[in-house]
């Protein structure tokens, strides 16, 4: 070894004073970890040396600050190999069991609901929700100015019929431009506006999406009927003559003949609803080109879903025949209404579902993004022929809409019973495809209020049936603190259906919001005009009234709907029939793995009615109310053996159990999408 590197070893050596350097074996180790094999030939003094000074610094543990020859010679040791190499692996073998476990429970747990499914839907007539302006109007202004209304009642989804720029002839529902907002209602720039605010407030927007037909003012069927080469085939057109009969037997939706003649093109146009409402012909490329440009204009905007309206007229034969008659020894120059004709062509036609199935899947490119799914629901009264209705669900390999509209509890006032309650809840539970979700309302802008037409007393308990059963509700306007039908004459009617027949106008259940007591409920407090009567019980119903009072309908609303979306068992939950007769409709909710479940108690009936409950032995026998409709009743303890209900009085029990009720009554019971609970953990899984 050179003279060079002799001193630098005996250097190393002789210059270390920290107690912690040698390790127990003495200086043998350190100085063969010092020196090479080469190095051992070095001279006695030196070794010599060498010794005397490791023997006096013989140390027995390593130290902070330790040079890297020593750390190496340390860590190769077995008793800190050993430890370290332990350490590693069960590192690896944590951070493997973590991954699985995590797999494991995504695979595991149930789909999260999304927001369509969490919150009622709230639909907003907006000439008759809140008018900022004091032109007697509602306005989207209007409806910005209210949204804390939706915070109160804990609603997330709120559905707004038309604003599109329109003539008007049928309330927003003939479009003159479907990418304008009509200045009726506002501007462009105040919906993006509300659409902003609803979203920091976590609201979504639901639109609708008009794709049967147009008004007749709109640019393409006017071009369309000057034969422009683009727009010639936008609309339904056949050859006729002013004065001659009819292309076909084919009557609108308000009655008379579906076909009207254009003194500019020469030939008739259909319109399955008002002559100002020209059909366009789907059936052409470039027209469904213009429907899929539409969705993509407001979906860009950031419209959260869209009502598909109407859609079962969509199509019709391109044969045009003449429908059959209900009654076939009727003359046909007497067939004037909707009801005397099988729509056998005119109806849910042959490539409807084609397209709807076409629009769901633009839909779906805008709800990739996280948090965004975009909601469809189709609208579609197709009264005894449930499987048509139940067709928009789509199938398990396609899907179509999230839900089609729900319209057979607006039947409850035709009886009043809880046999029959059971029935329309059961003709949706029973042809409903396994695994959708369910939805129900009982009232709409088309049909009379359900407050009006089975009595005030009875709006409690219809609201705790739409907000208990399983699926999404839909509230229309004001069905939260129970407005009924307004009276109006036949100078004030304004609807085209009224127009045509006086009994089937819809202006009764269009009238304004009431909000307080004050000036024309406060609907407009700038001028004494309203575009239709207030209600004249305005300061005793009304959302500033109830909100004082925890018995009124409002403030039982609320209840009811915060319920809904804090318990498992009411948002997700089994939905089992535990009783019927002739006035009280009894069911309850669970949900499997959670002790907590729900037993509601409903009387439809015209009188009092004990329940006996005592044959379940799934329930305890001892009940305690949870609410009651009657808000004396709250928190009363009864017998399952003796249920006592007034009549229009609805109870929430809430009880405790460890026996399911559903297992052994598979048939009585519907889930969507089976989940169970898991106490130690307070997680769901796929059970």
């Amino acid at each position: 070894m050179s003279l060079k590197k002799q001193k630098a070893s005996m250097e190393l050596v002789r210059n270390i004073r920290n107690p912690d350097f040698l390790d127990v074996e003495g200086v043998g180790s350190v100085a063969r970890a010092i020196n090479s094999p080469s190095e051992e030939k070095q001279d006695s003094s030196s070794l010599k040396l060498d010794s005397d000074v490791a023997e006096e610094y013989t140390q027995l543990k390593p130290y902070a600050g330790m040079p890297k020859e020593v750390l190496l010679l340390y860590s190769s040791q077995a008793r800190y190999r050993i430890p370290r190499e332990i350490m590693f692996w069960l590192t690896v073998a944590c951070t493997l069991a973590l991954v699985a476990l995590t797999i494991t429970v995504i695979a595991l747990s149930p789909r999260c609901l999304s927001w369509w499914q969490v919150s009622p839907v709230y639909q907003i007539y907006p000439r008759s929700f809140r008018d900022s302006d004091g032109d007697g109007v509602g306005d989207i202004k209007g409806i910005q100015e209210q949204l804390d209304h939706f915070e109160y009642l804990n609603i997330k989804s709120v559905w707004i019929s038309p604003f599109y720029r329109s003539p008007m002839k049928d309330f927003g529902y003939d479009v003159e431009d479907f990418l304008a907002i009509d200045p009726l209602f506002g501007t462009m720039k105040d919906f993006e506006e509300l659409l902003a605010e609803m979203h920091n407030k976590g609201l979504k927007l639901i639109m609708d999406f008009i794709p049967n037909h147009t008004s007749d003012q709109h640019r393409w069927f006017n071009l369309s009927r000057m034969r422009d080469p683009h727009y010639e085939d936008y609309y339904v057109w056949t050859d006729c003559n002013e004065t001659g009969p009819r292309p076909n037997n084919w009557v609108t939706v308000f009655g008379n003949s579906s076909w009207t003649y254009d003194e500019v093109r020469g030939q008739c146009y259909l319109h399955q609803f008002l002559k100002e409402q020209p059909d366009l012909n789907l059936r052409n490329p470039q027209v469904r080109q213009e429907m899929i440009d539409i969705i993509h204009f407001w979906l860009g905007k950031g419209v959260d879903g869209f009502r598909m309206d109407s859609v079962k007229f969509i199509l019709e034969a391109a044969h045009l025949r003449d429908e059959p008659q209900v009654d076939p020894n009727k003359s046909p120059e007497s067939v004037t209404s909707e009801w005397d004709l099988h729509h056998d062509y005119t109806t849910s036609q042959l490539g409807l579902h084609d397209l709807l199935r076409d629009w769901r899947a633009e839909m779906d490119i805008y709800s990739r993004e996280p948090g965004k799914y975009r909601f469809m629901v189709t609208q579609s009264y197709d009264y005894h022929e449930v499987d048509k209705t139940m067709m928009y669900y789509g199938t398990s390999l396609v899907k179509e809409s999230d839900f089609p509209f729900n319209f057979y509890l607006m039947d409850l006032p035709q009886n009043t019973s809880g046999l029959w309650v059971q029935h329309l809840v059961h003709l949706w539970m029973a042809n409903m495809p396994k695994g959708q979700w369910p939805n129900w309302l009982v009232g709409n802008h088309d049909k009379p209020r359900i407050a009006s037409i089975a009595g005030q007393n009875y709006i409690r308990v219809i609201n705790m049936l739409l907000l208990t059963l399983p699926g999404t509700p839909t509230t229309y306007y004001g069905e939260e603190i129970g407005m009924e039908n307004i009276n109006v004459t036949d100078s004030q009617i304004q609807d085209p259906a009224g127009k045509f027949n006086a009994s089937a106008s819809r202006d009764p259940q269009r009238s304004p919001m009431q909000w307080s007591g004050n000036m024309n409920g406060d609907f407009n407090n700038k001028t004494n005009v309203t575009w239709m009567p207030v209600h004249p019980d305005y300061k005793s119903v009304n959302v500033e009234v109830q909100k004082k009072d925890e018995g009124s309908v409002l403030a039982q609303y609320r209840f009811l709907n915060t319920l809904r979306q804090s318990e498992l068992p009411l948002h997700r939950g089994w939905f089992c029939y535990i009783h019927a007769d002739a006035n009280v409709f009894s069911y309850l909710r669970e949900l499997d793995g959670l002790d907590q479940a729900f037993l509601m108690v409903l009387n439809f009936g015209k009188e009092s009615a004990i329940t006996d409950l005592s044959s379940f032995p799934e329930l305890p026998d001892q009940l305690k109310v949870l609410m009651s409709t009657n808000h004396v009743n709250k928190g009363k303890v009864l017998q399952k053996s003796h249920i006592l209900t007034e009549a229009g009085e609805g109870l929430v029990i809430q009880y405790s159990t460890h026996t399911r009720f559903n297992p052994n009554h598979t048939k009585q019971c519907y889930v969507s999408e089976k989940a169970c609970y898991v106490g130690a953990m307070d997680i769901l899984y796929k059970c």
